[in-house]
């Protein structure tokens, strides 16, 4: 039996990278999957892959900062599947401007914290709801490892955004724990995904990261997606509250390989 069968997920940041390889995952698991993002012609892509293998998917375009557009995504959820079981606020930017808090403008902060973390908020807010409606489910929460430590590369915003996203899922998974909803943070380290790559944009900035990986390498998204479909499966239907860190071993690293 597939293991996310008669199961509807609801994916942000479904167009590419880790949201994009977690739904055509869960789909091929026996899921029906709503894939949300603001860009519409990829994120049509990734549903129209799905139901070219003979997955259930649709798109729905939601800027996951808007509180309207956000409730607005969960309501198709179960208009359209009957029910929602399995939320995965996967959203996220990381903006090339970020740097140092000296340098870092304001702006780019808001932005940062409206996408990332209030991003992941609006998804509880409205979304936990429809989980109750539905008898339960699990929240899965995209935060980082950088949430866990600081980072080679300064990026004050995006890494208070990630530490914000794993406080939130720590109190969720406390107060939601008796109604049978799970909520958890994935900690990916640094992956080979558009989304990082366009981040540290020269060789330099990336042997920074390298350097630090004891598996000596990047990351997949796929990897990603295969530790997102066992914390939205049963097989973790003891798991709530943690930092579910799938890293290369970077935060278990305190000195610099040879």
């Amino acid at each position: 039996m597939n293991r996310l069968e008669g199961k509807t997920a609801l994916i942000t940041g479904a167009a590419s990278g880790i949201g994009m390889e977690t739904a055509k995952l869960f789909a091929s698991e026996g899921a029906k999957v709503l894939v949300v993002d603001v860009n519409d012609s990829e994120g049509e892509q990734t549903a129209a892959a799905i139901r070219d293998s003979g997955g259930e998917a649709l798109y729905q375009h939601a800027d996951v900062s808007s509180s309207v557009e956000t409730e607005a995504m969960i309501r198709k959820a179960e208009e359209k599947f009957g029910a929602l079981h399995i939320i995965f606020n996967n959203a996220g930017i990381m903006d090339s401007r970020d740097d140092n808090a000296m340098v870092t403008e304001e702006d780019v902060w808001d932005l940062t914290m409206a996408i990332n973390l209030k991003g992941v908020f609006l998804g509880c807010k409205f979304g936990i709801p429809a989980l109750q409606r539905a008898g339960g489910g699990t929240i899965i929460n995209t935060a980082s490892f950088v949430g866990l430590m600081g980072a080679a590369t300064p990026q004050i915003a995006y890494t208070a955004s990630k530490g914000g996203v794993i406080a939130l899922t720590r109190e969720l998974a406390v107060i939601h724990a008796r109604e049978n909803i799970r909520v958890n943070a994935l900690c990916p380290g640094p992956l080979r995904t558009e989304l990082l790559m366009k981040f540290l944009d020269t060789e330099e900035k990336k042997q920074r990261r390298l350097v630090h990986i004891p598996m000596g390498r990047f990351g997949e998204a796929r990897e990603m997606a295969q530790a997102a479909l066992y914390l939205a499966s049963e097989e973790s239907s003891y798991v709530t509250g943690t930092e579910f860190v799938v890293d290369g071993g970077i935060t278990s690293a305190y000195v610099t390989p040879e």
